[in-house]
């Protein structure tokens, strides 16, 4: 048989790879959390880094009676786990590294999160009477980042013998929805929102919207003429409208928008509540929560509370745990709405503040 007859023998590869992230965390206000007894935690909020939702575990007095005296932390994968996340991770004091610097990943074990494990972490990160004399305690404050690396493995058979032939595009059903609602091809309604008049798609729509759906096609019927239905849509902005157009449409918002940010994601987040675009209410949320300072947090948490936005909520009141956060946003306009339209926040921040005093 010549080299010619020989086919090539099957071939396999496992591939190993890692995406990798970081999240900073920065606990303020640490001799307070002194009195937290051993064993429990003061948990980070949720943060995404490589497509898995994570938590960070602050021990103030150990994870358990062996570290007590020490500060524990610990990496949570916060999420239901279906298939067990291999990762590698570590956790460092952030004046000890650059932002740009990555620490070593690769030479640290690998740890497992599945259904039984779920936290892992270091137990004994730092004693607290060295940390109570390091140069890392600023304010009563320290800062901390997390790296993770995350692991996925990939067998490919025959990866010698086969070659490829095909490359499938990504999906751009996006695209041509958007096109559909640039040109208005088809469009069945009109809405007319402050003088402006946006033709779209009453099945799209529909199909997005459980309260368009009931409008369209409950009491809304098709003119007799055979012309486009009319919607006057009342209390919004033509250009909040548009984007809410577009996001139907496309599940992305719309780039060129010259409406400041933090305003256009507010009124947006009314409107997507009003209509119950769940997702679109939710991308306003993680909008919003990097504008979230002094000046804005009052009106940031009324607007959270009257639209039932829990984790904009919670954003607002982390901000104002801190002692100087909650004096400074105090004498704003804003507290000053928020103490009109939304007692009930009022006396939450009360009694928060009462139980850190008492502390």
């Amino acid at each position: 048989m010549s080299s010619a007859d020989k086919s090539s023998p099957p071939a396999s590869a496992i591939i190993a790879k890692a995406s990798r992230g970081y999240h900073i965390l920065k606990i303020d206000g640490y001799s307070l959390t002194k009195g937290t007894p051993t064993g429990e935690s003061l948990d980070s909020s949720q943060f995404t880094v490589c497509g898995h939702r994570w938590r960070i575990r602050y021990f103030p007095n150990g994870y358990n009676s062996e570290c007590a005296g020490f500060i524990s932390l610990y990496l949570k994968l916060d999420e239901t786990v279906i298939k067990e996340v291999k990762t590698q991770s570590i956790i460092s004091f952030v004046d000890a590294l650059t932002m740009e610097e990555h620490p070593c990943l690769t030479s640290l074990a690998v740890d497992t999160f599945d259904s039984k494990n779920h936290s892992w972490g270091r137990t004994k990160f730092i004693k607290r009477e060295d940390l109570d004399n390091s140069m890392h305690l600023v304010d009563d404050s320290f800062t901390v980042r997390c790296d993770i690396a995350v692991i996925s493995e990939e067998i490919r058979a025959e990866e010698m013998s086969v070659p490829k032939f095909i490359d499938v595009p990504p999906s751009d059903l996006n695209q041509h929805l958007g096109d559909l609602l640039e040109n208005g091809e088809g469009a069945d309604v009109v809405f007319e929102v402050a003088g402006e008049t946006f033709a779209a798609h009453r099945w799209l729509l529909a199909s997005r919207s459980s309260v368009l759906r009931a409008e369209l096609f409950g009491s809304m019927k098709e003119g007799k003429s055979g012309t486009a239905d009319v919607i006057r849509v009342h209390d919004m902005e033509a250009q909040v409208f548009s984007a809410l157009l577009c996001f139907a449409y496309t599940d992305s918002l719309p780039v060129d928008e010259t409406k400041e940010e933090d305003a256009m994601c507010q009124h947006l987040l009314v409107a997507a509540d009003r209509y119950d675009l769940k997702r679109l209410k939710l991308v306003c949320e993680e909008k919003l929560c990097k504008y979230i300072d002094v000046s804005t947090v009052g009106t940031i948490l009324a607007l959270a509370d009257q639209h039932r936005c829990d984790g904009l909520k919670k954003a607002c009141f982390h901000f104002l745990s801190s002692a100087t956060n909650m004096t400074a946003a105090l004498a704003t306009d804003g507290f000053q709405h928020l103490s009109r339209s939304c007692p009930s926040v009022m006396i939450q921040l009360i009694a928060m503040s009462s139980l850190s005093h008492s502390a």
